[in-house]
């Protein structure tokens, strides 16, 4: 099964020029089963997702990108959100109260909205963003040789905001997943792997040996 982990709706992220419609659309077209919609610090879209999820019998995961003092971290399984800005230790520890999941964004970004170096001392991600569609080969590959070095899941993920990144990068997972709960467990389980797009089909990434192609993005 494929899905794409990290994407931003323009309702409430307002850097984002993508409808949902249009999202799911396109998924379908690239050959995705899922999407995940991690809008910046909001949940708002939750109830839509859901209620459009059914309607069009599409998975679509709401869960978050939370931007914490030290960087960015993707969610999934929590109900609510700190509606202020906390340590990234802080909002693991929150994600894992709710036994929900989380991922480092795009750790190595040159943005100052990554973990970086904070990786080698916050306890509890499951797992490192090694692809990331709007981020550089070199970032990307950095975020491998750390997810090898700490131990931590790979995914793969666009974090689109326009139409042509929809699904660019997306993470395979062996097992087919049609609700949050479903999800949750596959993503604690580990089997996931990075995937991009190219030639009209997916390609799995050897992370750990490094290879990537120089026009992923």
């Amino acid at each position: 099964m494929l899905i794409d982990l990290h994407m931003h709706e323009m309702t409430y992220s307002k850097d984002s020029f993508l409808k949902l419609d249009d999202m799911v659309r396109i998924a379908r077209e690239r050959g995705l089963d899922a999407i995940c919609i991690t809008d910046h610090d909001s949940m708002g879209l939750r109830e839509y997702a859901q209620e459009y999820s059914e309607a069009v019998q599409f998975p679509i995961f709401v869960g978050i990108e939370y931007f914490s003092l030290q960087g960015d971290i993707v969610a999934f399984g929590i109900e609510d959100y700190p509606k202020e800005r906390v340590s990234a230790q802080e909002f693991i520890d929150y994600v894992k109260s709710w036994g929900g999941v989380c991922f480092a964004a795009h750790p190595f970004r040159n943005n100052n909205r990554g973990l970086e170096e904070h990786l080698r001392t916050v306890k509890g991600l499951d797992g490192l963003e090694v692809l990331n569609g709007s981020t550089s080969i070199e970032a990307c590959m950095k975020a491998a040789e750390y997810a090898e070095e700490l131990d931590l899941f790979t995914v793969g993920s666009s974090d689109c905001h326009i139409p042509s990144k929809v699904g660019i990068c997306a993470t395979y997972f062996p097992q087919e997943v049609r609700t949050m709960e479903e999800f949750i467990l596959e993503f604690k389980k580990g089997r996931m792997k990075p995937v991009y797009f190219k030639d009209s089909q997916y390609h799995l990434i050897n992370h750990k040996k490094y290879i990537y192609l120089s026009n992923h993005q």
